[in-house]
């Protein structure tokens, strides 16, 4: 009896731990997925943050990616990662890099640095 009550238990940690992965809509699954291109996709924005800091101590002006990448200032192969597109909005006295989700990931958080050097998630 003692043996049966324990397999039911059993069972039932199986089925619910099912439940929870494949039916909960996925987010446990991409949860681990997602993290490392979060975590890519802020380290990739503060480059692109300092490429700027670099550009403006050099140039006397910020520069949008294009022309990061073209200068020199920036070398980064492929200024995106999968899941976020980056875009730079610089202007006379400022810049804001912005990491956008691309897809509809749950639970994807964008992500924007200006000249404090600080990450902030979007709004």
């Amino acid at each position: 009896m003692g043996r049966l009550i324990g397999l039911l238990v059993v069972a039932a940690i199986v089925i619910v731990g099912y439940m929870y992965i494949f039916k909960a809509g996925g987010s446990a699954i991409s949860s681990p997925h997602s993290a490392p291109n979060a975590v890519g996709a802020q380290n990739d924005i503060l480059a692109i943050a300092q490429a700027e800091r670099s550009y403006q101590a050099e140039n006397g002006s910020y520069a949008p990616l294009d022309k990061l990448l073209s200068s020199g200032a920036l070398s980064m192969d492929k200024p995106a990662r999968e899941g976020y597109e980056y875009s730079v909005e610089p202007s006379s006295a400022n810049f804001r890099v912005t990491a956008r989700c691309t897809g509809a990931a749950p639970g994807c958080t964008g992500f924007f640095v200006d000249s404090t050097m600080a990450v902030q998630p979007l709004q």
